[in-house]
């Protein structure tokens, strides 16, 4: 039995392979980053030995568990680890550093691997996480990089990261863009799983040196920002992005041509917005779909909903440092110079402050 007091120290683990026993439907809310899945009990049997276990009696769910355990760990030691080595050394758990992964690890160590348990299984790893994300403060300072909608911040994100600048990419992680008309063709991660990725993210950030994160509600899509996280965003400063309209509604145009390329699917997600925004605004936005004008439906939402609903959520937050940058367009060579000058603010001890982010 292996024991981790921090994140950090669980994922720096030694091992070959970790191993996540429980069922398939566990496993897909939530895992270790990197660990597969070989279940010793499918969804199937994991219901059925439960439902034996408080409806029949313990000894024959136990019984009746172990032939099922054995049987699928048997299975998996002819196929997926058939071809490993002798000196191969595998990291196990379960729920909770169980039955499950006590009986597997037991029976690849008695082949002579050296296997070993987490202690505490998934729910050690989960507390770990909840520990960084939610009690713990954020322990590196944070910058947030905004401006209206268009404006290719996301598309910035991975050119500041590559001039040196530590970056989270909070979209990226949640699968979303953010917006009304965000959604990603895949569905969103669960709220476990995406807080996984977001700490072990963070666990590898240089404590040291700040973090770039995209200016965000608290919610993307479904998904929420966990406490430690948006307490420091909503009091970091913020290096906020202009560009010209056209520049804007031709961007947004291209990023979200899956969107606007089904007129019916679009009409239902602006649809709520007829009790904010007014019949006669919906039927403009209905005629430029019907026309087929889709740089000009981007510059109407963006006109329309986008800007208004980004200025009135800036007065409601707190007075922060505001640097400004102005692009004179958004194409690929702006961009790479844009994202130069954003890492130089950054790694820049005091970056100038041009006005307090009320004024937005």
């Amino acid at each position: 039995m292996t024991e981790f007091s921090s994140l950090a120290a669980l994922l720096a683990h030694p091992a070959d392979t970790v191993i996540d026993v429980r069922s398939p439907a566990e496993y897909a809310e939530d895992h270790i980053p990197g660990a597969i899945n070989l279940p010793v009990l499918d969804n199937d049997e994991r219901a059925e030995v439960g439902t034996m276990y408080k409806q029949v009696s313990t000894f024959r769910a136990r019984k009746i568990g172990a032939a099922k355990v054995f049987r699928n760990a048997s299975r998996h030691i002819e196929t997926e680890l058939a071809d490993k080595e002798g000196g191969w050394r595998p990291l196990v758990y379960c729920w909770r550093g169980g039955q499950r992964s006590g009986s597997f690890a037991w029976m690849l160590k008695e082949i002579g691997w050296r296997s070993e348990v987490i202690g505490g299984g998934y729910r050690t790893f989960r507390r770990l996480v909840v520990k960084a994300l939610y009690d713990d403060p954020l322990p590196m300072s944070v910058v947030r990089l905004g401006g209206y909608t268009g404006t290719a911040k996301t598309e910035l994100l991975p050119l500041i990261k590559a001039a040196g600048v530590q970056v989270i990419d909070l979209e990226g992680l949640a699968r979303h863009r953010g917006s009304l008309l965000g959604a990603w063709p895949e569905p969103q991660p669960s709220q476990k799983a995406f807080e996984t990725q977001l700490a072990v993210d963070l666990t590898r950030l240089d404590p040291s040196r700040p973090v770039l994160v995209e200016a965000e509600s608290s919610k993307i899509g479904q998904l929420t920002l966990p406490p430690s996280l948006w307490a420091a965003m909503k009091d970091a400063p913020v290096i906020e992005l202009s560009a010209p309209m056209p520049a804007r509604a031709a961007y947004l145009a291209r990023v979200y041509e899956d969107i606007l390329a089904d007129g019916e699917k679009l009409r239902g997600k602006l649809s709520p917005l007829r009790r904010v925004r007014g019949a006669a605004t919906l039927a403009a936005w209905d005629a430029l779909i019907d026309g087929g004008d889709k740089e000009a439906l981007c510059q109407a939402l963006a006109e329309d909903h986008y800007d208004p609903a980004y200025r009135r959520a800036q007065k409601g937050r707190p007075e922060v440092p505001v640097t400004d940058l102005a692009l004179e367009d958004l194409s690929a060579a702006t961009l790479i110079q844009a994202a130069g000058k954003i890492a130089q603010m950054i790694e820049t001890p005091e970056p100038s402050v041009t006005r307090p982010t009320t004024a937005a």
